[in-house]
């Protein structure tokens, strides 16, 4: 219950932040909550939450089954870390580097995958997106 309200409020905090005109928050900020939002859609497992920040043509050109989204069920995240970023305001892309710790619900097993957002500016729906999907946690296994 306690982190269906946290989800909830978080969704709600960037649907407010997105309701703002451009004008009263900078593209950088909007970018930091838009990060925000994913890290802590993907630190809770909320996978299918994290999908609505990944760019709807990225989205469509590479849906994500049914089954896909079982397997990231399977998994508990244990960690979530910014190993670098860099940002082009102008430019509108920001990429960060992000460490995930990933523990396999059934094994156990814990494992590191390392991940690179890449984050573009919409500047027709004044957005920043997701343009990488949704992290590979098991690197081609």
């Amino acid at each position: 219950m306690r982190l269906t309200k946290t989800l909830l409020l978080a969704v709600l905090a960037l649907c407010f932040a997105a309701a703002l005109p451009a004008s009263a928050r900078s593209k950088m900020d909007q970018l930091q909550a838009n990060q925000y939002a994913w890290s802590g859609a993907i630190r809770w497992g909320d996978f299918e939450g994290a999908l609505s920040l990944i760019e709807p043509g990225y989205r469509e050109a590479h849906p994500v089954t049914d089954l896909e989204l079982k397997r990231y069920e399977q998994v508990q995240i244990t960690a979530y870390r910014e190993r670098g970023s860099t940002a082009d305001k102008k430019g509108g892309v920001a990429l960060r580097d992000i460490e995930i710790g990933v523990v396999n619900r059934h094994t156990q097993a814990e494992r590191t995958v390392r991940y690179r957002e890449e984050w573009r500016w919409d500047e027709a729906t004044k957005n920043w997106w997701l343009t990488t999907g949704l992290p590979d946690l098991w690197e081609g296994e």
